[in-house]
């Protein structure tokens, strides 16, 4: 059910960390859940995997390449290994071998991108993944998640164990708002109507769900009524819900703490131009940031409510 528009969004923990906690749990239950890391174990918290389980914990070195191999072997082997390191580096540096050996023979492997976008922060452009998911979604057979929260992470996570086929998680590293009370409801192909809405919808992913809530709060406060979604499930996407927005709401925009081309905004637009042509506007970044504390770039490079009201005001304009 769509969420109050007044409930209020408080910090919880980062994606990456409920990541790692809800592998150390998977791994309790599920004795063929296997892990491969490059070297990075206490930044994508797979050490909570590896104290509990150092038997079934592979520590690949500063090798993401090197690590999609071992993870295929182990997938082919029976295993579900969950690959992990910044997306920067197992998206770009593993790219190759997750297309010859991941997705290629369809082998089972999850792989897990943390320190995504620009919100990394202080360590810089190199290590800021902001084309991740335009990679990952041109991997056929690949299902491509971005939770927005830790349950819907702790879930993402749990699909992916119990879904046979090559997946791409990705993980934040600041802390994320509590959007969800429960893990419950999520599926592979799915998304979340937040807020029920008449006039337009915001849809988005990752951090940037938690920014178009508060940018419908404001709007529902000067008489617009917007409808929020999270699309976790970037590829499949829910074609449903695309359908119902254009339809209902009549005008859309698409948020998200990534490459404006490429990335979830694209894959809205096939469906809308396909389906019912409306509308649409994107709150997206347009190349590589600079070095700064999370906020700042945050700011700087248009990644906040104020961003998503502005891109709202612009396309209730070209609806009318």
């Amino acid at each position: 059910m769509p969420l109050s528009t007044t409930y209020e969004l408080k910090a919880g923990m980062a994606t990456r960390e409920a990541f790692g906690r809800t592998l150390a749990e998977l791994g309790k239950t599920n004795p063929h859940v296997v892990v491969c890391d490059a070297d990075l174990s206490k930044s994508t918290m797979t050490h909570f995997f590896a104290q509990a389980f150092p038997e079934r914990f592979f520590s690949c070195g500063i090798a993401e390449a090197n690590m999609v191999g071992i993870a295929a072997g182990l997938a082919a082997a029976g295993k579900i290994p969950f690959a992990s390191s910044f997306s920067a580096f197992v998206v770009n540096k593993g790219f190759e071998q997750l297309r010859t050996v991941v997705a290629y023979p369809g082998l089972n492997v999850k792989v897990v991108g943390t320190h995504s976008g620009i919100s990394i922060g202080e360590d810089g452009p190199s290590q800021m993944s902001i084309e991740d998911i335009a990679l990952a979604c041109s991997l056929p057979g690949f299902a491509v998640l971005s939770p927005a929260d830790e349950l819907s992470m702790a879930a993402c996570i749990r699909l992916a164990a119990d879904t046979v086929g090559p997946f791409f998680i990705r993980a934040g590293r600041p802390k994320a708002k509590i959007i969800y009370d429960s893990a419950d409801g999520f599926a592979v192909g799915g998304s979340r109507e937040l807020l029920a809405g008449a006039d337009l919808t915001l849809m988005a992913h990752g951090l940037m769900v938690a920014e178009c809530i508060l940018a419908a709060q404001t709007l529902d406060a000067e008489g617009v009524s917007a409808r929020v979604v999270d699309m976790y499930s970037i590829k499949p996407l829910d074609r449903d819900a695309v359908v119902r927005a254009a339809r209902e709401t009549g005008a859309i925009v698409v948020a998200e703490e990534h490459l404006a081309d490429g990335g979830l905004g694209v894959r809205v637009s096939q469906v809308v131009a396909q389906e019912s042509p409306c509308p649409m506007e994107f709150v997206g970044l347009s190349g590589y940031a600079e070095s700064g504390t999370p906020d700042e770039l945050l700011d700087k490079y248009g990644m906040r409510a104020s961003n998503v009201l502005a891109a709202a005001r612009k396309v209730l304009a070209r609806k009318s």
